[in-house]
C-alpha cells in the first residue's frame, strides 16, 4: 500500500514538474500580462508538486516510525529468535564476502 501510494505521489510531482517546466518555458517567450499569468500558474504547479512530495515525505516518516516500533517490540518479546536471526544474516554475510 505505502509503495503504490509512493508511485502515485512521484508520477503525480514528476507531472507536475514536466507542466511547470513547459509553462515557464512558455512563459520566457510571452511578454506582459500572459507571460505573468503563464508564471504565476507555473508557480501554483511548483507549489503543489511541493506540497504533495512534503505529504508523502511526512507518511514516509510516520510509516518508518511504525516500522521500527513494531520491531522494537518484536525484539523484545523474541530475544532469541532475534539473536538467531542476526546470527544467520552475520553468517551469510561473511560467507559471501569471502567468498568474493
Amino acid at each position: 500500500m505505502l509503495e503504490s501510494n509512493l508511485k502515485a505521489v512521484n508520477t503525480d510531482v514528476k507531472v507536475l514538474l514536466k507542466d511547470s517546466q513547459a509553462l515557464f518555458v512558455a512563459a520566457a517567450a510571452l511578454t506582459g500580462e500572459k507571460a505573468e499569468e503563464a508564471r504565476a500558474r507555473a508557480m501554483q504547479m511548483l507549489d503543489a508538486a511541493l506540497v504533495k512530495a512534503q505529504e508523502a515525505q511526512a507518511n514516509a516518516i510516520i510509516k518508518g516510525k511504525e516500522l521500527a516500533t513494531s520491531a522494537d517490540v518484536y525484539v523484545k518479546e523474541n530475544p532469541w529468535c532475534a539473536i538467531a536471526t542476526a546470527a544467520g544474516v552475520g553468517l551469510l554475510l561473511g560467507m559471501v564476502v569471502r567468498r568474493k
